[in-house]
Formats: structure tokens, C-alpha cells, sequence
């Protein structure tokens, strides 16, 4: 990743944890960094980690000029968030929010019309370093500032960007939630296995690594996964008694095109609030 530019992160929990240790294992040195977090526990970290860190904006910007404002709070602390750092920052800098649920158009409002924004929306799995993040911009981004933004989203995974803010309640519901699904996936598996007899601990071990090599397994094979599908499916086998049942007509696609469907209106309705 580049190591140009100067960060100001905003807000420092799981999300912003995983940001930072991603952007310093990729090279990034740690005093272009700056965190703004009100709990002395997690400043404790970002220290630890050899990032400046304090509870005052103002403290972190008395004597540097971030390149971008890294929004990492919880959505209902958006709004105060704006409001420290808008007057604080140049008006070269751009915003990249990944605060649930805000779109640019809220965003707009606490920064300014002219301001350059990026909204993104990260998943779960950025914890280890293999996150999806999705990002989307105004009109006010330069394409310098995409290339900043997507670098650092890219050191906690892969990263997509989108074209029309309307995808991201979408995208919300397919990567956003989507780990909960898998999670459920894997839950549902070891719950079946038990069923069957195996000890509990077998059955985890089996689900876990059923689920984390097929996902592997279809990310770099030369197929689509109904192809992958149909490469393991043998007639009148095992797994074509199994499929016969998930692929019923109020099997799992239905069930989970209806979920996802959920979701995402969820994130419509969330959005608009």
C-alpha cells in the first residue's frame, strides 16, 4: 500500500484497532497516524502500538495537518464528531466514514457541500486482515483521494468501489451482514453433526474447517460456485441427497434471497432515519 498521507482516526474500537495494525503491518509509520478516542483503555493500545493517541481533537491536530479524517464512531456519535473536527481540519482533506447508515447526504450536512467525502462499509473479517470493504464518493473526491482511500481499506482486505450510493444497502446486507450468515452456516452444521452423534468438539472442528476450505477453496478456483457445486455433487450420491433438500423450492436460495432482502431494506430504513 502507499504510505503517503496523514491520518486522523476517529474513534479507535474493534474497527479502528483493525485499521491501524493493518496500515502498520503494511508499512505505514506510525506518526502519520493520529487517534482521537474518549476511553483511556483503547488510547492505552494505540500508545502501546506507537500511535499518538488522545481524548481532544484539537490536542491531535494542534500540530498536524491530516490528508484525511478517518471516521471510525458509532453512528449515533457522527453528528458530534462532525461538529470537533469540521472546523479543525483544511478543506483538502477527505472524510472517510465507515459509520453505519450514514450517507454521504448526512454526512454533507455536518461537513459542507464542498466537502470530499467517502462513505465505505467494511465487514467483520477485517479483524484478521480479510475484510470486504465496499466504498462509494461525491463528486468532490479527487482521484488522489480515491487512491488514499482505498489503500487503506485494502490493508484490512479487499476493497470494491460503487458507483451509485443506492448499492450500499445492498451491500450492507450481502457483506456487511454476511458473516452473521456464515456464522450461522457453520453453527447450523455443528448442531447437525452433534445430532448424528459426533462429540461436540469433533463436530466444531468439522464445520469450521468445511466452511473455511470451501470459502478458500472457491476464491481460487477457475469456476463459479455452481459449478464447484455441481463438480461434488455425484448422481444419486450423498451429496445430491443433501442438495435435493436444500434446493427445494422453500430451501435455502429462497430463504436466503428473502434474509438478505431483510436486510437490506433494514439498511434503507436505517439510512433514511
Amino acid at each position: 500500500m502507499s504510505t503517503d498521507g496523514q491520518i486522523l482516526l476517529v474513534g479507535f474500537g474493534n474497527m479502528g484497532q483493525a485499521l491501524v495494525r493493518g496500515w502498520l503491518n503494511n508499512g505505514r509509520a506510525a506518526a502519520s497516524v493520529r487517534v482521537v478516542e474518549p476511553a483511556a483503555s483503547a488510547r492505552d493500545i494505540a500508545r502501546r502500538l506507537g500511535v499518538f493517541a488522545n481524548e481532544s481533537v484539537a490536542v491531535a491536530l494542534a500540530d498536524f495537518r491530516p490528508d484525511v479524517v478517518v471516521l471510525a464512531v458509532k453512528p449515533n456519535q457522527i453528528g458530534s464528531a462532525l461538529a470537533e473536527c469540521s472546523t479543525k481540519v483544511d478543506a483538502t482533506t477527505v472524510w472517510l466514514s465507515i459509520a453505519a447508515g450514514k450517507t454521504i447526504t448526512a454526512l454533507s450536512e455536518g461537513l459542507g457541500a464542498k466537502a470530499a467525502i467517502v462513505r465505505a462499509m467494511p465487514n467483520t473479517p477485517a479483524a484478521i486482515g480479510k475484510g470486504m470493504t465496499a466504498l462509494v464518493a461525491n463528486a468532490g473526491v479527487t482521484a488522489d483521494q480515491r487512491t488514499l482511500c482505498t489503500d487503506l481499506m485494502a490493508a484490512v482486505g479487499a476493497v470494491a468501489w460503487l458507483d451509485d450510493e443506492r448499492h450500499m444497502d445492498a451491500v450492507t446486507a450481502v457483506s456487511g451482514s454476511g458473516p452473521a450468515y456464515v456464522f450461522l452456516l457453520i453453527e447450523c452444521l455443528e448442531r447437525a453433526a452433534i445430532d448424528l452423534g459426533l462429540a461436540p468438539a469433533l463436530a466444531r472442528q468439522l464445520a469450521l474447517a468445511t466452511v473455511s476450505g470451501a470459502a478458500a477453496y472457491a476464491a481460487v478456483a477457475d469456476a463459479a460456485p455452481a459449478e464447484l457445486r455441481r463438480r461434488v455433487t455425484s448422481p444419486n450420491g450423498t451429496t445430491q441427497a443433501a442438495l435435493e433438500v436444500l434446493m427445494a423450492d422453500d430451501g435455502l436460495s429462497g430463504l436466503m434471497t428473502r434474509a438478505v432482502r431483510a436486510a437490506a431494506e433494514r439498511s434503507e430504513q436505517l439510512s433514511a432515519a
